[in-house]
């Protein structure tokens, strides 16, 4: 597809993945793709990876994004950091910046180098002067207490500052709806479920064709702060944390005190775990590992901290949670430097883990059928997208509202980016932006 005026842009930035497409205005959509190691992809990991290089008598830092941040992560020849899950901190006005040696990042910033990255690996395909840059946000962003206002803020000052300070933002779940729609062959009312890294979408539309021309309604929308990360956390912390000295104690002044488990909620949160190595809380647990009645656990959590093994955790934690979508039980495994950790997970014990972020997802379905005022009976389909839509208590949980016949799914990862590149292609494009 070549880039003309006449194209529009959909980004989905998700918290693990993020998928750019482009439509034109025959109703053709194709995903950017990026070329890395001769292999031809169309999603670009929410990553970034930032190394120090020698550059005369000085040091000069480097960024690279996507799988790139993944590959000079894994190589480690260069001090690094990196970082994955930060969308997580947008709405949080707790996080103001973070130190990356000589610099500090604000939220934007971290979103700017990515894009950057993003757009120097995507090349001529992408092109933020087109008219209609369309931007996926999530009905509600995730975090304790989110600020909409600074995350919208973030976003604008992030994508605006790489020339899309026209784009117009629209819910994730409205996207992927109108990826879906394209498929209708007649009047329906739909129930778009979007599940993230970090939140879970639900849009309910009015889909309706005059004339050949798709027509649709927005009828209501909900979301929450829970999604895939969340049910990671819950691996962790019932698995990993307790293996890390979770639980355990540290004499102080003549007393017996319990290690704090601040540290362990940190951990088991992926954008806080990038974060532990200079926050402060590496030097403190260093200090607690010196008084702590068993040293051992500890010093295989700073192990984990130091020596940057929190991508290798996150790709066994989430290899576990895929491996229980289709088998009662999976062997979880992680070994790296002192840590080697080995447990066998069954289904069972991982549903009541994440039993109450499941009732909170229903609870949220069902508010955007009261904000939609349409009954559950009256909903024609359900759309379920995102990898958490795989996990047995996720679905079943549509299949008892609505029945196993009304469920349908698409590709987990494009969805929402093509049909947000579609909306751009409306006549009334702004009548979707919030």
């Amino acid at each position: 597809m070549s880039v003309s005026n006449d194209l529009s842009i959909g980004i989905d930035f998700g918290t693990s993945n993020t998928v750019v497409a482009v439509a034109d205005s025959h109703g053709n959509v194709e995903a950017l793709t990026f070329d890395h190691g001769g292999e031809k992809l169309k999603v670009y990991v929410t990553a970034l990876c930032f190394w120090d290089e020698r550059h005369g008598n000085g040091l000069r830092t480097q960024v690279e994004g996507g799988p790139w941040a993944i590959e000079q992560f894994l190589e480690g020849l260069d001090p690094h950091r990196f970082i994955q899950s930060f969308k997580t901190f947008a709405a949080s006005a707790t996080f103001q910046e973070t130190r990356i040696f000589r610099d500090r990042y604000r939220f934007e910033d971290l979103l700017s180098s990515f894009l950057r990255t993003l757009v120097r690996h995507g090349g001529s395909q992408l092109n933020w002067g087109v008219p209609n840059v369309v931007i996926g946000r999530p009905v509600q962003f995730a975090g304790y207490n989110p600020d909409e206002d600074l995350a919208m803020q973030r976003y604008r000052a992030a994508f605006g500052a790489l020339g899309a300070d026209h784009a117009r933002y629209v819910y994730e779940p409205v996207g992927a709806a109108f990826f879906y729609a394209r498929q209708l062959n007649r009047d329906s009312t739909v129930l778009v479920a979007d599940f993230g890294g970090g939140t879970s979408d639900f849009s309910v539309m009015r889909f309706s064709r005059k004339s050949g021309v798709l027509r649709a309604e927005p009828l209501g929308h909900s979301g929450i702060g829970i999604a895939g990360d969340a049910f990671d956390y819950r691996i962790v912390d019932q698995v990993v944390s307790p293996r890390l000295g979770k639980g355990g104690s540290y004499r102080s002044m003549g007393k017996t005190l319990s290690i704090p488990n601040h540290y362990y909620a940190n951990f088991a949160r992926w954008n806080q775990l990038a974060m532990m190595k200079s926050s402060g809380d590496l030097k403190e647990l260093r200090e607690l590992a010196k008084v702590a009645l068993e040293p051992e656990p500890l010093e295989k959590f700073i192990d984990i901290i130091e020596y940057d093994l929190g991508f290798a955790l996150y790709r066994a934690v989430s290899s576990a949670k895929v491996a229980l979508s289709s088998q009662e039980e999976t062997e979880f495994r992680f070994k790296g430097e002192s840590v080697d950790i080995k447990a066998l997970i069954k289904r069972a014990d991982f549903e009541d883990w994440i039993a109450e972020d499941v009732r909170r997802i229903a609870a949220t379905v069902d508010e955007a059928l009261v904000k939609s005022r349409v009954p559950s009976t009256e909903i024609d389909k359900v759309f379920l997208t995102g990898g958490t839509s795989f996990v047995p208590a996720i679905r079943n949980l549509f299949v008892e509202r609505f029945g196993e016949e009304k469920l349908t799914s698409a590709d987990q990862f494009e969805s929402i980016a093509y049909g947000l590149a579609l909306i751009g292609q409306t006549e009334d494009p702004e009548r979707w932006a919030v």
